[in-house]
């Protein structure tokens, strides 16, 4: 490494790797895995190796960084679920890519199952915390959103029929997820809510989902 006369310009404590986007994101995953008020500076220190007069500086205090990690965790939720609503793709196609992409982020390969970084840690703190209410909502009302646009495609191109309350289809949609994210923090098995979704996503697309009849014994 060469040496330098030049004093070096970034704040001091801050690592010379230092990536805004992935010092939000570990600090995410102490959040989801602890919960905001089970987050020490300490812990959000030693999860982005930033002290925390660098923590400060770079996202303000534990809350300016919470509200900062759950605006990105919607704006990448919302894009992944854009990206599997494709118009291309059948209804009932497109809605399992949704499911199926939420449940690997529920099952994060080798750690315990953690639901949804939202709804697991938001949905506590809004109940005394504005702020946080508002982000959850805003949350919500944009997933509402991203399946209410695919759902009006659906209608127009013949796959839903003309009469479909697509706001009420999108807010079942919605609720299946949510659902889908506090079952799997609760212990459901992946494969059990992946069926559950399944048989969602058939009743939103018009068809009952298949019953398999015990044989009488």
């Amino acid at each position: 490494m060469q040496s330098s006369t030049k004093k070096d310009s970034r704040p001091r404590g801050r690592p010379r790797a230092y990536d805004p986007a992935e010092a939000l994101a570990r600090a995410r995953d102490t959040f989801w895995r602890n919960g905001y008020a089970g987050t020490s500076l300490d812990d959000l220190s030693a999860a982005t190796g930033m002290n925390r007069p660098s923590l400060y500086g770079a996202f303000g205090d534990k809350h300016a960084l919470y509200l900062q990690a759950v605006e990105r965790y919607v704006a990448t939720g919302r894009a992944a679920m854009e990206r599997s609503l494709d118009g291309a793709l059948p209804l009932r196609d497109a809605l399992m890519r949704v499911f199926d992409g939420a449940l690997a982020w529920y099952f994060p390969a080798n750690e315990a199952p953690r639901g949804c970084f939202l709804v697991g840690t938001a949905a506590v703190e809004a109940v005394n915390d504005p702020a946080v209410r508002e982000q959850l909502a805003a949350g919500l009302r944009s997933f509402d959103k991203a399946f209410e646009r695919r759902l009006r495609l659906a209608v127009e191109q013949g796959e839903l029929p003309a009469d479909a309350s697509v706001p009420v289809l999108a807010r079942l949609a919605s609720a299946l997820l949510q659902s889908t994210a506090l079952r799997a923090r609760a212990g459901d098995a992946r494969a059990t809510l992946r069926a559950t979704a399944a048989a969602g996503v058939a009743l939103i697309c018009g068809a009952a989902p298949p019953v398999r009849r015990s044989r009488a014994k």
